[in-house]
């Protein structure tokens, strides 16, 4: 059982004063650990009490060093020591192992804005120094606290809000990437005079990377402030080596995406060996490890000796089918493009003038289901799509929603390059999702959705003209317009009145207007004009 507290700010009384009636209550604990500012500008008085052996903190106290140049000359040695009886400086960066296995990673100071920074901040030298340490451990899988005095910048993305305080602009890009790759079970941090304990979050690629333990983040408020905020936090943990593995990785409900997801991508891809009870990433029919960006080949298959796949026939619409390019059902004057086995068509209430639709002449009900000659053709689409729409300054948004429907319908939309990156466009996603209580997971970018999807088993997917995708098995209701929600929202095309395609249709001459213009653009593109 530990204690971890804020900005103390030297008030020494106040703190241990309510650490006295806190284990008077409760029991003892082993530990305070103190972030932000351990001493302020009033705190000399106090102070010489304690150092000078008057008077005795009544818990072993870890504590961070300086923030600021004012508090500097408390800190004697920038390795460590100890401050007073029962109080210990940390020191400037590293780890502090405690006898029970209890690992807690920690790092002094606020972040330089400028090269030489001053002795109480801390550089990318100072982080690259404690991840390599840290990292180049065998079997290393993480530690159990980190400790720093500012945020980690970005760490709300995803999540519950932090109030006041803005995330994106607060705290430190360094900390960030240190607790992205440090993997803390707990991380405390301070400085900004509030409290927030954010969602759990996972620190693995689901689908990508075995299950890894999830990451609590609690900021603390400053001690004794007038609004009450909570300063002190309680906690209980069992060092991470003691841990069954299998108790360590369960992921809570509440568990949110990683909000350091682009620093883990823009991360220099090394492989990591793997320890001796890590499994290879083996899920869903794909291998990450042997096989990246094919499907893994069947028992037996590997030696090339396959016959390859018939084509199928499609199976025959139970009813009157919309999509089925033979049906009187369909509305040709929709059609812009037709090939020998998929064919083009403007949606009919689009969220813009080019919002199309892939679809297989045939009748087949999702992308899992289609035959080899079909797949290929909806390849050539999106290729023909992607060089259309980038000509005109844009980049295509594609989902299927594999739910409630019974022809196929690749919904393609263009979102313009200036209005947002790939990452904004997942980011959107994402975070709608998770409001919805709907998990959508980046799966890899060379597999195809037959490799994750179950067959017969409804889902909803999201791919962007980078090949980037994100998935959701549909297990219970699934909103039918959420495709579309999240393009029309506020963070992308900020076009909301358009998320319904009733609210949209246009009147017939009009439709068939758009329809002729875009044909005539999309021409110069279109491979079915030159097959």
């Amino acid at each position: 059982m530990g204690l971890a507290c804020g900005d103390v700010e030297g008030r020494l009384e106040a703190i241990f004063g309510r650490v006295r009636a806190i284990q008077a209550k409760s029991g003892r604990f082993d530990m305070l650990l103190c972030v932000g500012n351990f001493f302020g500008s009033t705190s000399e008085a106090e102070w010489t009490e304690y150092r000078s052996g008057a008077k005795k903190a009544p818990i072993p106290t870890f504590v961070l060093g300086a923030n600021n140049q004012d508090t500097l000359s408390y800190f004697p040695d920038v390795s460590g020591c100890e401050l007073a009886e029962n109080i210990t400086y940390l020191g400037r960066r590293g780890v502090y192992s405690g006898c029970s296995g209890l690992q807690i990673a920690y790092l002094s100071g606020t972040e330089a804005q400028q090269q030489p920074g001053p002795a109480h901040s801390f550089s990318a030298k100072d982080v690259a120094e404690l991840k390599t340490s840290l990292l180049s451990t065998p079997n290393f899988r993480g530690v159990d606290i980190l400790l720093t005095s500012p945020w980690p910048r970005d760490v709300g993305t995803y999540a519950n809000s932090a109030g006041e305080i803005d995330t994106k602009k607060c705290g430190s890009k360094l900390v960030s990437d240190l607790a992205a790759s440090l993997k803390p079970r707990y991380h405390f941090a301070a400085l900004e005079k509030a409290y927030y304990e954010r969602l759990p979050y996972r620190n693995h690629m689901v689908l990508q990377e075995t299950p890894q333990h999830v990451t609590r983040f609690i900021a603390l408020a400053d001690v004794g402030n007038t609004s009450k905020k909570k300063y002190l936090y309680a906690f209980s943990i069992v060092p991470m080596s003691s841990m069954d593995p299998a108790e360590l990785v369960k992921q809570p409900q509440d568990v949110t995406e990683n909000p350091y997801r682009k620093l883990r991508k823009e991360a220099p891809k090394s492989k990591a060996p793997l320890s001796a009870e890590e499994e290879p990433a083996c899920q869903f029919f794909f291998d990450l490890n042997k096989h990246q960006g094919k499907k893994r080949p069947s028992e037996g298959k590997e030696r090339g000796d396959s016959q390859p796949k018939q084509a199928k026939k499609p199976p025959q619409p139970t009813g009157p089918c919309w999509f089925c390019l033979a049906s009187p059902e369909v509305e040709k004057h929709l059609v812009v493009s037709i090939g020998t086995h998929c064919y083009l068509a403007l949606a009919k209430g689009g969220l813009s003038p080019d919002h199309v639709l892939i679809l297989p002449v045939g009748h087949y009900q999702s992308v899992v289901d289609l035959s080899s000659e079909v797949l290929e053709e909806v390849t050539k689409y999106k290729a023909a799509l992607k060089e259309f729409f980038r000509s005109k300054g844009k980049r295509y948004v594609l989902f299927e929603r594999n739910y409630r429907s019974q022809h196929l319908q690749l919904q393609v939309i263009p979102v313009p390059l200036d209005l947002c990156t790939s990452e904004d466009i997942k980011e959107a996603f994402i975070a709608q999702a998770q409001e919805q209580q709907i998990e959508l997971l980046e799966i890899p970018e060379h597999s195809d959705i037959a490799q994750v999807a179950q067959p017969g088993a409804p889902y909803f997917y999201v791919e962007l003209d980078t090949g980037e995708k994100l998935f959701h098995r549909i297990r219970g209701r699934f909103p039918l317009q959420f495709g579309r929600e999240v393009l029309a929202s506020e963070a992308l095309l900020a076009q909301p009145e358009r998320a319904d395609w009733r609210q949209c249709a246009a009147q017939r001459p009009e439709e068939a207007a758009q329809a002729r213009a875009f044909r005539r653009e999309f021409q110069p593109f279109d491979f079915s004009l030159r097959d």
